[in-house]
């Protein structure tokens, strides 16, 4: 019963959440609260909450104080030459700019962080997308499948997992799925290809210096403006896309805007790349960096008082939105651990693989990791389902390190989970609706996990 009501609960979410029925955050909470009650465990609902949200919370945090580091560096104009460079080399070619948005994610997502790479990749994109037109759940799609490939590294957060649950060296995990994992992201670019051309069908090549000119002149007359925005047609993703950008899609590009700090570029910079390697060598929690980045980024920027809280009230939507929903995530996860659907779910899975696939237990575990690390966290995954499948592929002499291997292919849908918190920050700060993003977005990356899944077959490493 528990496995038929997990199952039930997600269908229900998914749905509900894709035809735009509920918003995603009244889903995330009403759904599994209907559902505890169903199974019966309705007056346990709070601590289920409750053990959800702590484990949620430092991320909740990393998020805001993240948002906030961001765009303040956004503001003081960190990231203007970084959107100015990748302008020039896309030469407001639709093809080249889908393109440059796979590259661009797939080399930050080198820090491990899949929140930071989104919202460095959304920063300089964003602008662009606007000021053409272009489909921006193409640019979230594209971020979140290059993200979810890269995203195996073995400081990215599923491989250490792997090796963690299975005893094994996350090195040879990693090394051997490089040339599987190569094909994946080669899948991506030249989905980007693809997707660009189809843009570029659409809009058509603008010359650059059309786009800054009339870039210049909306900057210019956009406070006086009206904030009227026509509908245009979408491009096969379901979203309807302002005609004209919104004074806020500019304002990375405007020369003049007031929050500009040309003198402490260098300072702003430093301090950045300080972050990310301390984030990456873990010298202290991501949360604490981002707590810590933010407090100083806004005192040394904005040294006032009635700056500073200017700065920090124009990114409280995202904040806002963002950690809103990661909280909201923690009451699905939590009821769906608490009341044990994810252990049934997990448990009728294994039961029901047939004896005979049992020394094709890799690929199987391949193919089950692709919907499972979709429908539940990480952590669920790896060490509540990956033991159970290890465990019965030895006893057909399959080695634990192929299954390891195996369980990775998954991450490209995963990172589009809405299980994953980082994923709320790629849409929100695209302003695209998830439902419209998880449309778009689920046939690809699970086409591009099969890919590394059959790669990794092919040249025999699974």
């Amino acid at each position: 019963m528990l496995t038929i009501l997990g199952f039930a609960m997600i269908a229900t979410f998914l749905v509900l959440i894709m035809l735009k029925k509920m918003s995603p955050i009244a889903a995330l909470v009403l759904i599994p609260a209907l559902f505890c009650v169903f199974v019966g465990k309705g007056v346990k609902l709070g601590d289920y909450v409750i053990d959800g949200i702590t484990g949620l919370a430092p991320t909740a945090a990393m998020l805001m104080f993240a948002i906030v580091y961001f765009g303040v560096m956004i503001d003081v104009g960190l990231f203007d030459p970084v959107v100015r460079g990748i302008l020039k080399f896309c030469k407001a070619d639709p093809l080249r700019i889908v393109i440059g948005t796979a590259v661009l994610a797939a080399i930050v997502s080198l820090d491990g962080d899949g929140s930071t790479t989104f919202m460095i990749t959304v920063s300089a994109m964003y602008p662009l997308y606007k000021r053409l037109k272009m489909s921006l759940v193409v640019m979230t799609g594209v971020a979140a499948m290059a993200n979810g490939v890269m995203n195996t590294l073995p400081w990215g957060g599923p491989t250490a997992r792997a090796a963690t649950a299975l005893k094994v060296d996350a090195g040879d995990i990693f090394v051997p799925m490089i040339p599987a994992l190569a094909m994946g992201l080669l899948f991506v670019f030249a989905l980007a290809y693809v997707l660009g051309r189809r843009e570029r069908k659409r809009l058509g090549v603008l010359t650059l210096d059309e786009v800054l000119e009339e870039e210049t002149e909306t900057v210019l007359v956009g406070a006086g403006a009206g904030k009227d925005t026509k509908k245009a047609g979408g491009s096969g993703s379901g979203a309807d896309l302002p005609d004209e950008p919104d004074d806020k899609s500019l304002q990375v590009l405007d020369p003049n805007r007031a929050t500009l700090r040309p003198g402490l570029y260098w300072f702003n910079a430093l301090l950045t790349v300080a972050l990310l390697t301390a984030m990456i060598m873990e010298w202290l929690p991501i949360p604490v960096l981002f707590l810590l980045g933010a407090a100083l980024a806004l005192t040394v920027n904005f040294p006032h008082m009635p700056d500073q809280k200017a700065r920090i009230a124009a990114h409280a939507e995202n904040v806002l939105n963002v950690s809103g929903m990661v909280f909201a995530a923690a009451v699905f996860t939590g009821v769906l651990q608490g009341t044990g659907m994810v252990d049934h779910m997990a448990k009728w899975l294994v039961d029901n693989i047939p004896d005979g696939m049992g020394p094709h237990m890799a690929f199987v575990t391949g193919v089950l990791s692709i919907p499972l690390t979709y429908f539940m966290s990480n952590d669920g995954f790896y060490f509540g389902v990956l033991p159970v499948l290890a465990e019965a592929g030895q006893a057909h002499g399959v080695s634990a390190v192929e299954i390891a291997r195996a369980s990775i292919v998954g991450q490209p849908l995963h990172m589009s989970s809405p299980l994953v918190p980082a994923v709320y920050v790629l849409v929100g700060m695209a302003k695209v609706e998830f439902g419209d993003h998880t449309r778009f977005v689920v046939k690809w990356a699970a086409l591009t996990s099969l890919v590394v899944l059959g790669a990794g077959i092919l040249f025999g490493i699974i």
